[in-house]
């Protein structure tokens, strides 16, 4: 997608190098980082340099074609890749991917850039699926960051959204401002102003207030693992956002691309939940908004179960929930 006009991906390899947008810095300032080595791509998904589970599972199996071009330990470099995020799902099937199907470097980096390539193909995809579903003026609400930002390009929430707007359908958004790190806010308006997307950030305890008087057609969120009866994790809020919904009598769509799908998972009670730092509550850019010794919680996801999701829109068409063992055991 654009940037100032010009296109850009979330993450790509140059040489030895896996270039990112720095996504902690925005919407302020527009930097690209260079990671030299598997470590420190590691550390750029750990940190958050880059996040969305579409570009960790990118950037990850460009990291693991950087271990082969440095003639480490695989095993190692693999080990120190996949606990970076341990919700994420597609980090792992990206992993496992380039292990398996590369035999040297230079076929490494080759799967790396397929596995890359195909994110954005799954996600044009999934914006020409999903974009039926959104009435002429829509009013979409969207939680946290699934734009392309966190997916290499186009995003899955944002994939429908922004081709209704190249359609000229009078799409609008509302923002969920997503806290504690703000995707929402930081990113996604960010993204839908590159755009030239209609939309207005709400603060998260908002959306309720919008549902209720009837300013929300319809909900779509992205996923970073999705267990195979459909209970779905996503970014904290999720869960509330779908329950709002339901009451409100809204649809409320997940959109992924099917490597997000683990079909090893039976359920969200399985579905490993990231805890990280406190600090990320207690501080917002840098200053102090709670009570020095008080402490705090901070799950970065929550699981939606599948009884709230409306269906779940693919790369291979929109799901019930209910469908997803079907499909997997064909």
């Amino acid at each position: 997608m654009n940037v100032r006009g010009k296109p850009y991906r979330a993450v790509w390899m140059e040489g030895r190098h896996v270039v990112v947008i720095d996504q902690r810095l925005l919407p302020h300032r527009f930097k690209l980082l260079r990671l030299r080595n598997h470590r420190e791509t590691a550390e750029a998904i750990c940190n958050m340099t880059v996040r969305g589970a579409g570009t960790i599972g990118a950037t990850a199996a460009y990291g693991m074609a950087q271990a082969f071009l440095e003639g480490v330990s695989l095993a190692k470099a693999y080990e120190t890749l996949v606990t970076t995020r341990p919700t994420a799902v597609d980090l792992k099937h990206a992993l496992d991917r380039v292990l398996i199907e590369a035999g040297d470097a230079t076929t490494a980096v080759a799967v790396a850039r397929r596995i890359a390539d195909e994110y954005v193909e799954r996600m044009k995809r999934i914006g020409e699926i999903g974009l039926p579903l959104l009435p002429k003026n829509a009013r979409v609400l969207t939680h946290c960051n699934a734009g392309w930002l966190a997916i290499v390009d186009w995003g899955s929430a944002t994939a429908p959204i922004y081709a209704a707007h190249r359609k000229r359908r009078g799409v609008f958004v509302w923002v969920d401002e997503t806290r504690p790190r703000c995707q929402g806010a930081n990113l996604t308006s960010w993204e839908l102003l590159n755009e030239g997307v209609p939309h207005k950030v709400i603060a998260d305890n908002a959306a309720g207030y919008f549902m209720r008087r009837g300013e929300v057609d319809l909900c779509i969120v992205g996923a970073d693992r999705i267990a195979i009866n459909g209970d779905t994790a996503n970014k904290l809020g999720t869960y509330e956002k779908a329950v709002l919904a339901k009451e409100n009598g809204i649809p409320f769509y997940i959109a992924a691309p099917t490597s997000t799908i683990d079909p090893h998972c039976p359920s969200g009670d399985a579905i490993p939940i990231e805890e990280r730092d406190e600090n990320e509550v207690h501080f917002i850019r840098g200053v102090r908004v709670t009570p020095r010794g008080a402490r705090a919680a901070n799950p970065a996801f929550d699981v939606t179960p599948a009884r709230y999701i409306t269906g779940i829109i693919t790369e291979r068409g929109i799901l019930t929930p209910g469908q997803l063992k079907k499909l997997w055991t064909r």
